[in-house]
């Protein structure tokens, strides 16, 4: 979009001298241009490209290329794009540490993507874990730990996050992945005591000043752990008492929606006050059950009709509750 029609049409009201208007105008037209969003598109991209591409490159030569020639070349890549990274590395810090190579910054994200290849392959041609599936999933979950903190990168502790998630799901239900019975009541019980550690985690990340912006990932993926795996068990009534469910969800829903306020944040809103409403919605559909059919259609009537003007209204209003206006505006 071209500033020069506004800048005309302000000069033509007199709010904007000639000489201000042609210092803007050439401002406008000399100014960089950030091209920042575009390049780590294609770097993200790149990555994506460059993983499957390998993949289907080997897959289509395994015969010729031969296991030993796969695993050395996937290797080499792999300390390759670590070796990059820890060349280009700045000096450890608690707090944020100032990036300085995009390049390596991704770099040790397909490094981290090719050390699972790796090792998935070890494990499907060699057997290198053998039926220790867990220790397949404890090493990425810590060696990922290690390298997010180290480098402080966002990126690799998500990846992290999802390995524990992974360990701890395949160590409290072994059978699962193999029965496709992943909904259990001790695999709920787990997701919900995992999620709510990372709550911890980013808390004390925070509050502590250690490493305070990981805290936004172990909360969002937290708070999405804990409350979804509560809402799941919740529908599928594997873990009791229902009130008990209901309770936690509205109380970390609450935390989330508290914590999208102070952080300015809408996807901590919306998270919070999506999964509130729906463990409110079932708690009380719940409770009026026990008065009959009528009076449930009569009330939840109206309820659907007050429940969709709020959301509406929150919405609408979004901004505001998060403070965003004001935070822009520096108030």
């Amino acid at each position: 979009m071209r500033a020069d029609p506004f800048i005309a049409e302000l000069r033509d009201r007199g709010l904007l001298t000639t000489e201000q208007a042609t210092a803007i105008t050439a401002d406008e037209r000399t100014r960089p241009f950030s091209l920042h969003y575009e390049i780590r598109t294609l770097l993200y991209l790149g990555i994506t490209l460059l993983s499957g591409g390998l993949g289907v490159l080997i897959y289509e030569h395994l015969d010729q290329i031969g296991h030993g020639v796969v695993v050395a070349v996937v290797a080499l890549l792999m300390t390759a794009c670590f070796a990059y990274a820890a060349r280009h590395r700045q000096s450890f810090s608690w707090t944020l540490v100032p990036g300085s190579s995009l390049l390596a910054d991704y770099l040790l994200l397909l490094g981290c993507l090719l050390f699972l290849v790796l090792e998935g392959y070890l494990q499907a041609q060699y057997e290198l874990f053998g039926t220790r599936y867990g220790l397949a999933l404890a090493l990425p979950a810590v060696l990922f730990f290690l390298l997010a903190y180290r480098f402080d990168h966002r990126g690799v502790l998500s990846m992290a996050i999802t390995a524990l998630a992974a360990w701890v799901g395949l160590n409290t239900q072994p059978l699962a992945v193999f029965e496709n019975n992943f909904l259990t009541g001790s695999v709920s019980r787990a997701a919900i005591a995992l999620g709510a550690l990372l709550l911890l985690v980013g808390w004390l990340s925070e509050t502590r000043h250690r490493k305070a912006h990981f805290a936004y990932t172990y909360i969002l993926l937290g708070g999405n752990l804990l409350l979804g795996a509560a809402t799941a068990a919740l529908f599928n009534e594997v873990l009791n008492p229902k009130a008990l469910l209901v309770l936690l969800i509205l109380a970390v829903s609450a935390g989330l929606f508290w914590y999208g306020r102070r952080a300015h944040s809408h996807l901590f809103l919306l998270l919070g006050a999506a999964y509130g409403y729906v463990a409110f919605t079932y708690g009380l559909g719940w409770l009026l059950s026990e008065f009959g059919l009528d009076v449930v259609f009569s009330l939840g009537l109206y309820y659907f009709v007050a429940s969709t003007a709020a959301a509406v209204w929150f919405l609408t209003h979004l901004k505001r509750l998060a403070g965003t206006d004001a935070h822009e505006q520096g108030l």
